[in-house]
């Protein structure tokens, strides 16, 4: 049982930081691209 533990762990921390990354860049790029279009409105 330890010895898969071991082997998974790595592939899910793989999985989990191409999730988050996945998860992150589109909602930071909408987020930027949201406050340039406010800032856009306001000048």
């Amino acid at each position: 049982m330890e010895n898969q533990n071991l082997n998974t762990a790595p592939t899910n921390k793989a999985l989990l930081g191409a999730f988050w990354l996945y998860v992150l860049i589109p909602l930071v790029w909408g987020v930027s691209n949201t406050i340039t279009q406010a800032l856009k409105l306001f000048q």
